[in-house]
């Protein structure tokens, strides 16, 4: 399907002909509009800065024939990257430079309390008019922001691993970040020039507005023999490899401590920095810290646990002691499934149950990484803890507990059931208990659902019974109402053997019985039915002897066998799959008379949902949240209630907006696709 992939395209003399015209700007609007993307004032203030300077580098290093783009939607992500400029160099190898631009000055820029970050303050910027849209860690116009090297080491590896012709190396990938009003020789303050980010800078450069010549001579020397159009083609119609797993990823992260094996962006950096900061800052804290690391389905969260995992593991002569804690049963043996066999750091992963008084002591820990600790309990203690063992401490007090640095990885909206009590808000009131500093960050940008914010936005809107005004189109993330449950596994099925990688699966809501016995002739009993279709769930745990060909119930998400069977909210939650189908069950439906998606609690036969009182209709409804967010690329849908379905599909048909394909600026036939 046509999919724009840029914002705006053109051709290096049709470039400086809108610049001289006064017109990026106002077609970038247009474009961005028919990509369902709206800037504010700040954002299209940095455009109309932004393209005489890039025209201006261009004529400064002399060459001809490029091709140039602004804002390049990263894949999977939905951020975008300021400006890219296509061409060959003097060896005639086709070459891609991406440029993040910074409107900052030397006053405007301050070393922030994390290593890493800058604080940028919004009236110390040469233009008045413009502020700085970031991520906002500290209030009042002073933002905490990423090394403009950083962001762009970020964009390179995001790039290189999901861009083919990046990643095969057909074209060459080059990154900078140029500060055209930053002053670096002379200046009395130049934080980003700070020595201790010598090693960064040598990988990724910052150029400063005094430096332009030297900017201007990397460009000559990348794409001065022109072409820049063969070279644009080839990169927008690149296919797009499917992002890299949680799991795929988690022996390189873990075990060999090869942080590049995800890349942080934006504010995924400064949550990154700002838990690093505190890390190394331990032998000097006389007090406990809580970081609360806050954000929505496919945000990043695991991602960053993971990597401070590898990063704190491998600080030499450090000795810290660092662990990785999560409810998750599923999610906690998927990542210790792809480790090597063998390997010592499965020895860093725990269930948060581990570290009671009586098995932990106060501050035995240095660091301690608590992921989806939405799902919390109150009780600290288990069927399985001994008597003499047991505590009357709440789950989170034992957990700020035990650790000098305890950092939560939380999503208030995933709370599924009664039992957990994981809130940003109590983690605040016990962390206040032990006096302990609290520092919080907010991840905004997700790379699920094919980095679709409109898509997420659009599914609470419609789950929550909130005002409908997102839209998204079918070309942002492949969402489908299908006839049948039996329509709806072919094409899981499908997806599944496509990709290769076994990565769709076919998920339910808790609505059908969950069988702990096999049937007499040895086989799992198939509970999910709806007319003629049937199949069963993941393996109950009651069940010792596994028929053959089927895997444990936490093995579904991340074992090839689990395709065979549907999972539920407690197997998918935590997972991220290229395609996730699911069964809406009869505990949703729609009301014609109140004209209102509602619950239905007796429909459930989740047995410790409906013993959660009166939050059990935001369960539910978080629980469908969940489930529908698990996909990278799409989501295909079953609704058991025919209202409800008629419902979604027309706030389907009302947020689907018609995706027209840009052309290309010199051949105005060719359509780029992802």
């Amino acid at each position: 399907m046509p999919y724009n992939r840029v914002i705006y395209n053109a051709e290096q003399s049709d470039f400086f002909k809108d610049v001289l015209l006064n017109r990026v700007a106002d077609k970038m609007l247009d474009a961005a509009a028919a990509l369902n993307v709206f800037p504010n004032q700040s954002e299209i203030a940095s455009w109309r800065n932004n393209a005489p300077r890039i025209k201006d580098l261009i004529e400064l290093s002399g060459i001809q024939n490029t091709y140039v783009t602004f804002e390049y939607l990263v894949p999977y992500y939905k951020k975008r990257i300021d400006c890219v400029i296509y061409g060959r160099g003097l060896d005639n190898k086709g070459n891609v430079v991406h440029i993040e631009l910074k409107q900052w000055c030397n006053k405007g820029v301050t070393p922030a309390p994390s290593e890493g970050n800058f604080s940028v303050i919004d009236d110390e910027v040469l233009d008045e008019d413009v502020t700085y849209w970031v991520n906002a860690v500290t209030g009042g116009g002073n933002y905490t922001v990423p090394h403009p090297s950083q962001q762009v080491r970020g964009y390179d590896n995001y790039l290189k691993g999901f861009v083919k012709v990046l990643s095969e190396k057909e074209l060459g990938l080059t990154g900078a970040a140029y500060c055209y009003n930053y002053k670096r020789n002379g200046a009395s303050n130049a934080a980003l020039y700070d020595s201790r980010y010598k090693d960064l800078l040598a990988q990724y450069r910052t150029y400063a507005g005094d430096e332009v010549e030297e900017l201007a001579d990397l460009l000559k020397s990348i794409l001065g023999n022109g072409d820049g159009l063969s070279v644009f083609n080839k990169m927008i119609n690149s296919p797009i490899h499917a992002s890299k797993k949680l799991l795929d990823s988690a022996a390189n992260l873990i075990h060999k401590g090869d942080t590049e094996a995800f890349s942080l962006i934006d504010d995924q950096i400064v949550a990154r920095n700002i838990i690093l900061d505190k890390i190394k800052r331990l032998k000097t804290f006389d007090k406990k810290a809580v970081i609360l690391v806050k954000g929505g389905p496919g945000t990043g969260k695991t991602v960053i646990a993971l990597h401070l995992l590898a990063l704190i593991a491998g600080m030499k002569g450090e000795n810290i002691e660092v662990h990785y804690a999560t409810k998750s049963k599923p999610l906690l043996e998927g990542v210790k499934f792809n480790l090597p066999r063998g390997s010592s750091a499965k020895l860093l992963f725990h269930n948060v149950t581990q570290y009671i008084p009586a098995i932990c002591e106060e501050n035995g820990i240095d660091v301690l990484l608590v992921d989806e600790a939405h799902r919390m309990t109150k009780s600290a203690n288990t069927q399985f803890t001994k008597a003499v063992n047991r505590t009357d401490l709440l789950q989170v007090d034992t957990l700020i507990r035990a650790a000098k640095i305890t950092v939560f990885f939380i999503d208030d909206k995933q709370v599924i059931r009664g039992l957990e009590i994981g809130s940003t808000a109590l983690i605040r009131e016990y962390a206040k208990k032990y006096n302990a500093l609290i520092e919080e960050v907010q991840l905004k940008s997700q790379f699920r659902c094919n980095g679709s914010d409109n898509y997420l936005n659009w599914l609470e809107q419609v789950l929550y019974n909130e005002p409908v005004k997102s839209n998204f189109s079918i070309d942002e993330f492949d969402f489908r109402i299908f006839e049948t449950p039996e329509d709806l596994y072919a094409k899981i099925l499908e997806k599944n053997s496509v990709t290769g990688k076994k990565t769709s699966r076919l998920c339910a809501g808790f609505c059908w019985p969950w069988s702990n016995t096999l049937d007499k002739e040895g086989n799992l009993i198939k509970d999910v039915r709806i007319g003629s279709f049937a199949m069963p769930w993941e393996t109950h745990n009651d069940i010792k002897k596994i028929p053959t060909g089927y895997v444990k119930w936490y093995e579904w998400a991340y074992k090839p066998e689990g395709i065979k069977q549907v999972g539920c909210i407690y197997t998918a939650q935590g997972f991220e799959f290229d395609y996730i189908g699911v069964i809406v069950g009869p505990d949703i439906y729609y009301n014609n008379y109140t004209g209102r998606v509602e619950t239905d609690m007796k429909k459930s036969e989740d047995p410790v949902l409906k013993r959660s009182g009166e939050r059990v209709d935001e369960y539910i409804r978080n629980i469908y949240r969940v489930l529908m967010s698990r996909g990278m690329k799409g989501c295909y849908v079953y609704f058991c209630d025919k209202p409800l379905r008629h419902y979604v599909e027309t706030m389907l048909e009302n947020a689907q907006i018609s995706s027209k394909p840009m052309m290309m600026a010199a051949d105005k036939t060719v359509e780029y696709r992802t």
